[in-house]
C-alpha cells in the first residue's frame, strides 16, 4: 500500500490578466483544473506485472490531518492567476512502478527553476509538440515577474522539469527511472515551479548570477507552496537535483526570503 502523499492546491479568484495565454474563469480553475491532488494513491496495487510501468491510480480523498494550515496573511494575498495549455508530448503520467517493476513510494518534493528567457518564450516552447524525448520539457507552474501564477501542467501529472536528476534528503538518494532510454530523474515525485528570469539574466547560460527575482515572485511562490503539505526540507532547486552538470537555476535565489514568507503563509500543526 502506497502512502498518501498530497500537494493540495486551492485556487482562488483571479484578477485581470494579460492575453498572451489561454485564461479560464476562476471557477473552472478552482473546481476542475486544480482540485486537491494526491501524488500517489493509498489504493492497493494488485497484480502488478513485472517490468511494466503502471500509471498512478486516480487520486483519493486525503485521510490524514494536514500538518500545515494556511494563515490570515495567506488569505490576504491573492496573485493574478492564468492557465496555459501544454502540448501532451511535453508531460506524462506519474507511475507507481519503475522500469524494473518495483513499486515507488517517494514523498513529493518541490523543485524551483527559472525560465532562462521570458515567460512567453517558455510557454511557447511547452505548447510546441516535441516527439524527441530528449527535447520534451515542462513545469507544473510558472511565476512571472509581476507575480502572476501561470498553471501549466496539472499536479497529478508528471512534468518533464529535470531530466538527469537525484534528490538527496533524509531518506538518502531518491530518483526514479520510468523510461529505459533516459536517465533516472525526480520527475515522478516532483512538483516543478519556475520563476521568470529577469531581463539581465536572459540569453546566456554562462551567466552565474543576475539581479534576482521580484518581491511579487517570492510572495507568489510562497503562496503557492503554502497550499501544499511538502515540508521545508523537501523544497529544493534544479541546480541541487541536476546530475547533468548543465543546470544552475534558479540563479541568485534567496532561500531565507522564501522561507520567511512561507512561514508567514502557513503554520505547522504539531
Amino acid at each position: 500500500m502506497l502512502a498518501t502523499l498530497i500537494v493540495a492546491l486551492f485556487i482562488g479568484g483571479a484578477k485581470q490578466r494579460p492575453s498572451q495565454v489561454n485564461v479560464s474563469p476562476p471557477e473552472v480553475i478552482s473546481e476542475n483544473f486544480y482540485p486537491q491532488v494526491l501524488f500517489q494513491s493509498e489504493r492497493k496495487q494488485e497484480n502488478l506485472p513485472k517490468n511494466v510501468n503502471k500509471p498512478a491510480l486516480p487520486p483519493l480523498k486525503q485521510k490524514s490531518r494536514n500538518k500545515y494550515l494556511t494563515t490570515t496573511a495567506f488569505s490576504q494575498y491573492r496573485p493574478n492567476l492564468e492557465v496555459a495549455a501544454v502540448d501532451p508530448t511535453n508531460y506524462g503520467e506519474r507511475y507507481t512502478t519503475d522500469v524494473n517493476g518495483l513499486v515507488v513510494t517517494n514523498q513529493p518534493i518541490i523543485v524551483i527553476h527559472e525560465t532562462s528567457n521570458s515567460a512567453t518564450s517558455a510557454i511557447n516552447f511547452f505548447q510546441t509538440p516535441h516527439e524527441d524525448e530528449n527535447v520534451q520539457a515542462s513545469y507544473h507552474t510558472l511565476i512571472k515577474l509581476d507575480g502572476t501564477v501561470i498553471y501549466l501542467v496539472a499536479p497529478e501529472k508528471r512534468a518533464f522539469g529535470a531530466a538527469n536528476s537525484v534528490f538527496e534528503g533524509a531518506y538518502g538518494i531518491e530518483t526514479v527511472q520510468t523510461n529505459p532510454n533516459l536517465p533516472p530523474s525526480v520527475n515522478n515525485f516532483a512538483y516543478h515551479v519556475s520563476l521568470e528570469t529577469p531581463p539581465d539574466g536572459r540569453g546566456d547560460n554562462m551567466i552565474i548570477s543576475h539581479s534576482g527575482y521580484t518581491d511579487s515572485q517570492y510572495k507568489s511562490l510562497a503562496w503557492l507552496i503554502a497550499q501544499s503539505q511538502v515540508p521545508d526540507e523537501r523544497i529544493t532547486t534544479h541546480k541541487a537535483v541536476d546530475r547533468s552538470g548543465q543546470r544552475a537555476d534558479p540563479k541568485s535565489f534567496d532561500f531565507d526570503k522564501l522561507f520567511t514568507l512561507l512561514h508567514t503563509f502557513r503554520d505547522f500543526q504539531a
